[in-house]
């Protein structure tokens, strides 16, 4: 290919497999596919449309690298209010074009060369690859693993860990145990503790999230990825925070700089200026869709098919059960004969191929409901009895 020959660091990474499954839907629907969607990571709210007129000219042009200062100021008390700890909307927060930006100038910030991260499975598709873009080796655990097993996977090269809650794809949360744990072997080994939370808000009715925050609220060694973009509805706005020590955001500020400068600057003002606007209209919806979930989670069970235990977000990751098909398979089928479209589970790692993501965001509950006894019948199809 001459100069357009890739880098061997960009053709080593994957796809994200749960876009590439979308991107693969929008094409099917494009050309008339009736597609039951299960495997887009986002929920469809009611929100009216953003009249930006109100706004003055200048959120036409660029804002302080670390956001706009109102929305800074939002956030910190939001965080204090939902995390019960400070963080100083000056020195200690930046907003970011979407989540996953924070995460990756995190570890662009921290690692040098073959230093380890280490991640739990399910992970979140894009930690492995993001930590390899980084120069890192992503070092995982198997999904039956727990916090406690985390220790024997530390090596004088351990960085940081990556944790993910609520978690995407079980719904879990972490208890106040596991948090302690996590917090310990930060402390113990000088390890960063990257707590990505946003799915902070989708909790059930009642239920005070547990933020890793709180058990640092110095930030010694641990870094808070956050999302407006999920919390509140607004996945396609791609905005995004984090919250950490000065001395880290100093740091993100730079890679900011020289990546997207700031974070869009008329977006981020009008969230500022209607941020507690959008919460009061997103929250009972929030509450919903996580209600949704749950009687989802009983369908599934009603018909013998367990899911890893959470009750939080809005995806589940059921089990395979007796089908003779990898997940990979089974998810291809499910498009290919029923028009449902899910996330193979061996994209959340390497030990999660007996699983399904699915997510009961943006469909009503009668085609979710019928997404379900699809799957259902695939693997009583594909199972040992069956003809599938």
């Amino acid at each position: 290919m001459g100069p357009l020959r890739p880098s061997a660091l960009v053709t080593g990474i994957t796809e994200a497999a749960s876009i590439r499954q979308n991107n693969l839907v929008y094409e099917l629907q494009a050309d008339g596919a009736d597609i039951i969607t299960l495997s887009l990571g986002e929920a469809f709210f009611d929100i009216p449309a953003p009249a930006f007129e109100e706004l003055t000219p200048a959120v036409h042009h660029y804002s302080h690298t670390r956001g706009v200062p109102l929305l800074r100021q939002k956030l910190a008390k939001y965080h204090e209010t939902t995390t019960g700890t400070p963080a100083d909307p000056d020195r200690e927060i930046m907003v970011t074009a979407g989540s996953k930006s924070g995460t990756f100038m995190t570890l662009a910030a921290v690692l040098e060369p073959g230093d380890e991260v280490i991640i739990p499975e399910p992970l979140w598709v894009s930690y492995p690859d993001q930590v390899r873009l980084c120069g890192g080796v992503p070092v995982t655990l198997p999904w039956h693993a727990t916090v406690d097993d985390m220790a024997a996977r530390i090596t004088p090269r351990s960085r940081a860990i990556i944790v993910n809650n609520p978690h995407n794809p079980t719904g879990r949360r972490l208890s106040d145990g596991e948090l302690r744990t996590l917090h310990a072997l930060a402390d113990t080994h000088g390890l960063l503790l990257i707590a990505d939370e946003v799915y902070s808000e989708f909790v059930p009715d009642d239920e005070p999230f547990r933020s890793a925050a709180a058990l640092d609220p110095d930030k010694r060694h641990t870094v808070i990825c956050n999302s407006m973009s999920k919390n509140f509805g607004i996945s396609g706005w791609r905005v995004g925070y984090v919250i950490a020590h000065e001395d880290l955001i100093r740091q993100l500020a730079k890679l900011q700089q020289h990546l997207v400068t700031c974070a869009p600057t008329i977006l981020c003002q009008y969230l500022a200026e209607h941020f507690e606007d959008v919460l009061v209209r997103t929250r009972p919806q929030i509450r919903e869709v996580v209600r949704r979930r749950n009687r989802i989670a009983e369908a599934f069970a009603a018909r013998g098919v367990t899911s890893l235990p959470g009750d939080s977000t809005f995806y589940l990751f059921p089990s395979l059960g007796a089908s003779r098909l990898n997940s990979t398979e089974f998810a291809a089928e499910l498009l290919r004969r029923h028009r449902v479209s899910t996330v193979a589970g061996v994209s959340y790692g390497a030990s999660c191929d007996r699983f399904l993501r699915v997510s009961v965001g943006t469909e009503p509950e009668e085609r979710i409901l019928r997404g379900v006894t699809a799957i259902c019948d695939l693997i009583d199809e594909t199972g040992a009895g069956g003809h599938g």
